[in-house]
């Protein structure tokens, strides 16, 4: 059987994706690897109905819904290669199977690079954080220093701003801030630290302190950092889809790639927030679109 549409990547874009496509009476698998971005997340927050939430639970309660509909199918397994012959595309997962799919659903997300801090992990996702839309209120007041080593530390120091105004901004050795950008930072009584860290401290998860290689060493109660971000799958590369030189998925305002019949959804075209609202908004405007145009062909 030739699928309508293939989804990869079972974060909140793909299950909204593959729901909308379902619904439409389109036949569909959605392939979930299940290696989120959120997996060290203890709760997800912004998501109406769903605050506070575990992202496992999330998941689990997503593909209750899916699985009630017999034209979509949830293979948790990974895809290792697509390839398109003529107008379908050949999808193989990891288990050896082969599928035919007229469209292709990139749903396949980001993975964050934390900065080379000795420590790190062991706050990331507990008291460190990188999105104060989903964990700004779990801090707000708090003593917090936000992290990062480019030019994107000053406007998520703006951001965090709006949750606490004890703030201590550490660039770890990079000079990175113009002296205009650490004026208006001094002058909002944020303390700038271009030192080296050395190590990040605390117990159970719960950051205390940030140590720095000069000695010196400050209490915090936890904070946020700017990451770096890659492809999560290199599916996108592998079909020839255009890639912007941030790294995200080239598309145009409906998810679709350079390539004709394959389409992007979530954060892995990096040109929306790490929410998991928008994300699942995102997937459900893409499957949208692949419905329209799956309409347009066959009319």
């Amino acid at each position: 059987m030739i699928l309508d549409c293939v989804v990869i990547g079972g974060g909140p874009s793909g299950l909204s994706a593959a729901l909308v496509l379902g619904r439409a009476r389109k036949n569909i698998i959605l392939f979930d690897e299940d290696k989120p971005r959120n997996a060290v997340t203890h709760e997800s927050h912004g998501f109406i109905t769903r605050d506070g939430i575990k992202p496992s639970e999330f998941k689990k309660v997503a593909k209750a819904d899916l699985i009630k509909y017999p034209n979509i199918s949830v293979h948790n397994q990974r895809v290792v290669d697509i390839k398109k012959e003529n107008n379908y595309f050949l999808i193989y997962s990891a288990d050896g199977n082969t599928y035919q799919s007229r469209k292709v659903i990139l749903s396949t997300g980001l993975k964050d690079v934390l900065p080379s801090i000795k420590g790190i992990n062991k706050f990331y996702g507990t008291s460190v954080f990188i999105c104060p839309f989903c964990d700004g209120w779990e801090l707000k007041d708090r003593a917090l220093v936000v992290i990062g080593e480019d030019e994107r530390i000053f406007h998520l120091t703006k951001l965090i701003s709006n949750w606490s105004k004890d703030i201590i901004v550490c660039t770890n050795g990079n000079t990175v801030l113009t002296a205009d950008q650490k004026q208006l930072l001094l002058s909002k009584k944020i303390a700038v630290t271009e030192s080296e860290i050395l190590s990040l401290e605390g117990v159970d998860g719960n950051l205390k302190r940030v140590l720095f290689k000069n000695g010196k060493e400050i209490v915090r109660d936890g904070g946020f950092m700017v990451t770096g971000l890659e492809q999560a799958s290199p599916l996108a590369e592998k079909l020839g889809c255009l890639i912007k030189k941030n790294g995200g998925i080239d598309t145009d305002e409906f998810g679709r790639t350079s390539v004709e019949g394959v389409y992007a959804s979530g954060d892995n075209s990096l040109s929306t927030s790490p929410q998991l609202i928008t994300a699942a908004s995102e997937g459900s405007k893409v499957a949208s679109r692949v419905i329209l145009d799956l309409i347009d062909e066959d009319f």
